[in-house]
């Protein structure tokens, strides 16, 4: 049994029971070491860094005995990494790749000759740091991209200091970007100095080694330990102030929130003005005390340093020249602040490219900001999608704790901006690019869903989804959406209460929407009820209720929705989910029958009004949804039975029977119906769709 070690900046992860009970297996040791590693962003963040092992393995053709290493496959992450996200490599053959290698002018070319040396033929596709790996002698190796290391590989004085904090048993090479001839010139160096127990690569990373999966591990905490106890020993002696002090104070938590709600819509609709974009917000007390610094003019600006950080954040953010006290009520004046902040943010990028751009670059990219700072606030960030944005920003934090850590021990360096262009504009990388699977028909969508607790609601969430909607979950009972969120995985919902007879709770809802996602694009009235009784036997409560659920509620709902979707400039689509009874006069049904009529006709004066901003605004009718809608749970199916003079368990075959398809309709119907609207008859609006069976009586025209 190994001794735990004590670590005050890293998290000691090692389970001995785990690892012993992946004794003699050495590419299962590896996994497991990369994900404990990855799990700790101190350490590396999502998708950063590299760690790969070395096994004897008998050769397919020959039987003889040769040396394999196995390395995370490109675009993969070691938090998450598995063996199918892998490759498995001849050592010999990496070195043999030497002999054909032609110089630094022509070492993309080697990306494709990796492929020549596979020996696992259900390898992932080997990455831009497989020979930094493979032509070191170290049996297991970790890549990772501390904050605390890169503080170090990006200071001024960062040589002089790696050699302070180690005495010489941790190296250095300068900047160079990754490839094969970085790998070729770290061999070189390690034959020069084979004592070492790691190397510093300037402005980028950290490798660590070891015999051992464990010793490996416990090499590079202690070593990413030491960085980060030099760093926070610096900040003690200047008497812990960071980024020259506090310029501009943070607000109080609550206004942060209304304020970054109020903006976020807005600020979704300047970054899509060529692409749609997803939005992330954080008011994390490092960010907070970045951009409230004396600092953040000078050090905001330079850029990052680590080609992993640049490549998701951009070369530079966009700091909004906006009091944070400023209630932002005036909308237009607003628009036109941020208006001559943005293009002058998209003139500096197209500069930045024209300035740096080689003969073979790939055409200039979006040139919106991803990172955007509001001092006093916090940090929105906007991808194609929820993940993107929100590893965006965990990148940003780490690019503010590399800035912290190289302004305390020394001055903070960011990459030439040739260097930075040539990696964000990289061939390989926009090769990369090109093989990413297209987008499905709802990506970069933010459907904002009612009654989605269950039901029909949850199949509409279900089903936007799937086709690459993120999906904002409501219900009255709270813990129902919650159920429903923790359904789908990480960064495609989030949820809130919301009670659509309470503006307020609306209101709420679509705050929390747009803090998460940036705003919303689609909303569906999916919530509702069902009050089935004659005229003599209604209530006015009975009335009222199914008023306020249905009627009111779906106008407050698209007040407020399109509100956010006008804000936004990108259009949008309302759905709202009404019934068969909406059209066709039933008995005992005159309070659901007629707020679901006037669900209709608000519809049809909603599309007349709405078209002008492009937002679309449509009908789904079901019918005799039974197996699985939360209405039939209740009094509903009891008083339809009694309507017609069937048993409640006679109710399924009674509704399919009367429709001309002879179909049993379930929500998964209805959330068709709903996608139809909102993916494939764009040009569609004040229109109605019955998921009825064929209900003659019901037809529309």
């Amino acid at each position: 049994m190994k001794t735990k070690t004590a670590f005050k900046y890293v998290d000691y992860l090692w389970d001995d029971q785990k690892a012993k009970s992946l004794e003699g297996n050495e590419v299962e040791l590896f996994l497991y070491r990369s994900n404990i590693l990855g799990a700790d962003l101190r350490i590396t963040n999502y998708g950063g860094g590299n760690t790969s092992c070395k096994t004897i393995e008998k050769d397919p053709l020959t039987g003889e005995d040769v040396e394999v290493m196995w390395i995370k496959g490109s675009g993969g992450d070691i938090g998450t990494l598995k063996r199918n996200g892998i490759a498995g490599l001849y050592v010999n053959k990496l070195h043999q790749l030497k002999n054909v290698y032609r110089g630094l002018e022509f070492e993309d070319e080697m990306v494709g000759l990796f492929y020549h040396t596979l020996y696992d033929l259900d390898s992932r596709a080997p990455s831009i740091d497989t020979p930094l790996h493979g032509l070191l002698p170290f049996k297991h190796i970790d890549h990772l991209h501390p904050d605390a290391l890169i503080a170090i590989a990006a200071a001024k004085d960062g040589e002089a200091i790696t050699k302070e904090i180690w005495g010489g048993t941790i190296g250095w090479l300068p900047w160079q970007r990754p490839g094969f001839d970085l790998g070729v010139k770290m061999e070189e160096y390690l034959k020069a100095n084979p004592d070492l127990r790691g190397l510093v690569l300037g402005s980028h990373g950290l490798f660590t080694w070891g015999d051992t999966s464990y010793d490996s591990y416990i090499n590079s905490l202690e070593v990413i330990e030491q960085a980060s106890e030099y760093i926070e020993d610096k900040i003690k002696e200047n008497g812990g102030v960071v980024f020259g002090g506090e310029k501009i104070s943070a607000l109080d938590e609550t206004s942060r929130y209304e304020k970054a709600a109020k903006l976020m819509p807005l600020l979704r609709g300047f970054c899509s003005n060529e692409k749609p974009m997803i939005g992330h917000f954080t008011d994390d007390e490092k960010v907070l005390e970045f951009i409230g610094s004396n600092d953040l003019d000078t050090l905001a600006p330079m850029g990052t340093s680590c080609p992993d950080h640049f490549l998701r954040t951009k070369i530079q953010p966009l700091v909004l020249e906006l009091d944070p006290t400023d209630a932002l009520d005036d909308e237009e004046k607003l628009k036109e602040k941020l208006t001559a902040q943005f293009e002058e943010y998209r003139k500096g990028y197209a500069e930045y490219y024209e300035n740096h751009k080689r003969s073979n670059s790939p055409d200039m990219r979006d040139p919106n900001p991803v990172v955007i700072l509001y001092p006093g606030v916090g940090m929105f960030t906007f991808a194609k999608n929820k993940q993107t944005a929100r590893v965006a920003c965990e990148f940003y934090i780490n690019a503010i704790n590399v800035m912290r850590g190289s302004e305390a021990i020394s001055e903070y360096t960011a990459l030439p901006r040739q260097e930075a262009f040539d990696i964000e504009y990289w061939l390989l990388e926009e090769a990369k690019l090109k093989r990413m699977p297209p987008e499905k028909p709802l990506s970069r969508k933010v459907a904002f869903i009612t009654g989605a607790g269950g039901g029909i609601g949850k199949a509409i969430a279900d089903k936007l989804s799937a086709e690459g909607a993120n999906v904002f979950i409501t219900d009255v009972d709270e813990s129902r959406a919650q159920e429903t969120h923790e359904t789908y995985n990480r960064d495609v919902s989030a949820y809130s209460k919301c009670d659509v007879t309470d503006q307020q709770s609306i209101v709420d809802a679509f705050k929390k929407a747009s803090l998460e996602f940036g705003g919303v694009d689609i909303v569906v009235h999916s919530a509702g009820l069902a009050i089935s009784k004659p005229l003599a036997e209604t209530t006015k409560a009975d009335w009222d209720l199914l008023q306020s659920v249905m009627v009111e509620g779906q106008f407050l709902l698209v007040k407020h929705g399109t509100s956010i979707m006008k804000q936004q400039g990108l259009g949008g689509n309302i759905v709202n989910i009404a019934s068969k009874n909406g059209l066709v006069a039933g008995p005992n049904n005159v309070g659901y029958g007629t707020a679901k009529a006037a669900q209709i006709h608000m519809s049809r004066l909603l599309a007349a009004e709405l078209g002008p901003d492009d937002i679309r605004v449509n009908t789904v009718n079901p019918d005799g949804v039974i197996i699985g809608s939360k209405i039939w749970e209740g009094k509903w199916a009891e008083g339809r039975a009694k309507a017609y003079g069937i048993s409640v368990e006679e109710l399924p075959a009674h509704y399919a029977k009367r429709n001309l398809l002879n179909k049993v309709i379930r929500p998964e119907d209805i959330a068709n119906g709903v996608y139809t609207l909102v993916a494939i008859l764009d040009k569609s609006t004040g229109n109605i769709i019955n998921v009825d069976g064929g209900m003659n009586e019901a037809f529309v025209r």
